[in-house]
């Protein structure tokens, strides 16, 4: 079984800190693909940094302490592509991919548009700059497994309140929109969602008081995968326990 990880970890230091690498040795996968690291790669705990078994590769933004995502593969990868080709994006760092055979492999964080109008636009802007890119991988003939923060909750199943929160950025019309263009038009397969059909599956929950406890939460966690993927999943978790960060770990078995 071929196992792939994704987590934001919101800081990868206090994920961390946290027993996350204790949990990866356990939980032994094949890949592992962290979003927001809030630091450089020497500020990544040496831990973290060595694990034994893994060829790691880690893309920082300019900016201490904001984003930046990693990618570890237990595989070698025969090619590293560091950056998605948008200047601005990349100054973020918010891709990382590894090419393991036909198999690609990417860790990706997309923006969020929580802070402000002006951070809304950044999104949308990278939103209508990476749709063609992900066109253009779908005519490709490779397999392609993209783990990612996508900030977007996709359909009302993947939300608690999606009345109330139709209003807020990572739901809005526009952004679930793009969402339907990648899985419906493009093609891409929505991993977690093709294993696991239930409702109140969530990964990310607000620090307000009560959210996780209460299962207040939205799913914007994703493993979009190649169509030839699809029939090759074989189980789909959302781990809420351990807490690393205010998302969950989101693992998804492949019979590759």
């Amino acid at each position: 079984m071929f196992r792939v990880v994704t987590l934001n970890a919101n800081g990868i230091r206090a994920a961390v800190r946290k027993g996350l690498v204790a949990w990866v040795e356990a939980l032994a996968p094949d890949v592992i693909a962290v979003q927001e690291l809030k630091a450089f790669e020497e500020q990544v705990p040496p831990e973290f940094l060595n694990m034994r078994g893994f060829s790691a590769t880690y893309v920082s933004a300019r900016k201490p302490g904001y984003s930046g995502v990693a990618l570890l593969t237990r595989r070698a990868p025969d090619r590293i592509i560091r950056e998605i080709g948008m200047p601005d994006m990349d100054a973020e760092g918010r891709f990382v991919r590894h090419d393991l055979g036909d198999l690609s492999v990417i860790s990706l964080y997309a923006p969020s548009g929580t802070s402000g109008e002006a951070r809304q636009s950044v999104k949308y802007s990278f939103l209508d700059r990476f749709l063609p890119i992900l066109a253009e991988m779908r005519r490709e003939n490779r397999r392609y497994i993209i783990c990612s923060d996508v900030n977007i909750a996709h359909r009302e199943i993947d939300i608690h309140d999606p009345t109330r929160c139709s209003a807020l950025s990572g739901f809005l019309p526009e952004e679930r929109r793009w969402l339907d263009a990648v899985v419906d038009e493009i093609g891409w397969v929505d991993a977690f969602r093709h294993a696991d059909p239930r409702e109140k599956q969530y990964s990310w929950w607000s620090n307000r008081a009560g959210a996780f406890d209460k299962n207040l939460g939205w799913r914007i966690d994703y493993q979009l995968i190649s169509p030839p993927l699809q029939a090759r999943v074989r189980r789909a978790e959302i781990v809420r326990d351990p807490r690393f960060s205010d998302h969950a770990p989101l693992i998804v078995d492949y019979d590759l």
